[in-house]
């Protein structure tokens, strides 16, 4: 198959272009530094052309209440350019319980998205994975200082991003869902007992204080990032990837 991977220059995009490449499709990857640009249309038509399907990795620059013009705007142009080049399948890659966290922009953004697809004229799939292993450095760095690190004991099931690019390239390579595929972990586990085993793993002194309140996941309560019942669950566990990152 002949695929188009928006954002294919990215932590996940460049996996995906690598593994589908791998497997003898042709993926090849769009982004500004390829000369497309999804705001203002430009590239699309071009890098879209002949494409089977469409894997939407693209990101927000911004987490803020711009993330939601960004997703509308980026879904209008790449959906009318999809119909256009007679596109087969759209994939997107989303969040694990986004629906259910409307007081945070960035995921309202990415809810946004989500229905765009529903709606546009191209069998689609939503591949919904929990938080990357990879971004627990930036999650640590929002609410720290020298000596500490304040995180709320938000429960979350995090995954590696090489168990994520799988899932995506399994959606991608099958018949269109017209639904929702859920990738998680396979441990659960509360934020603020991830960053002490993240900081015990990279010998950093700092201690990890339980605060409600801290950072973007502080507005979150409850279950709301679990992944349900019939998720699949990828193998690669935190512990032992974090000391191997270490």
């Amino acid at each position: 198959m002949k695929f188009t991977v928006i954002g294919g220059t990215g932590l996940i995009g460049s996996q995906v272009v690598r593994k589908l490449t791998a497997a003898g499709h042709q993926a090849a990857p769009a982004a500004p530094s390829t000369g497309v640009d999804l705001i203002t249309g430009e590239g699309l038509d071009q890098a879209l052309e002949g494409a089977e399907g469409v894997i939407n990795l693209a990101n927000s620059p911004t987490f803020d209440e711009a993330s939601l013009e960004f997703f509308r705007t980026a879904m209008h142009n790449l959906l009318a350019a999809g119909e256009r080049a007679g596109v087969r399948h759209q994939v997107i890659l989303s969040i694990v319980g986004v629906d259910r966290v409307p007081q945070l922009d960035y995921y309202r953004a990415k809810t946004l998205q989500e229905d765009l697809l529903r709606q546009g004229p191209t069998p689609y799939s939503i591949v919904r994975a929990t938080q990357f292993f990879e971004f627990m450095d930036a999650v640590l760095s929002w609410t720290s200082d020298d000596s500490t690190v304040r995180l709320p004991a938000t429960p979350i099931q995090p995954i590696a991003a090489a168990d994520v690019v799988d899932a995506v390239a399994h959606v991608s390579t099958g018949t269109p869902l017209h639904g929702i595929y859920e990738v998680a972990g396979p441990d659960v586990c509360p934020l603020d007992e991830l960053g002490r085993v993240t900081l015990a793993a990279q010998k950093d002194a700092r201690t990890v204080t339980t605060d409600a309140q801290a950072g973007m996941f502080g507005a979150i309560t409850g279950d709301a990032l679990l992944p349900g019942p019939h998720a699949h669950l990828a193998s690669t566990h935190y512990q032992e990837w974090v000391q191997k990152a270490g």
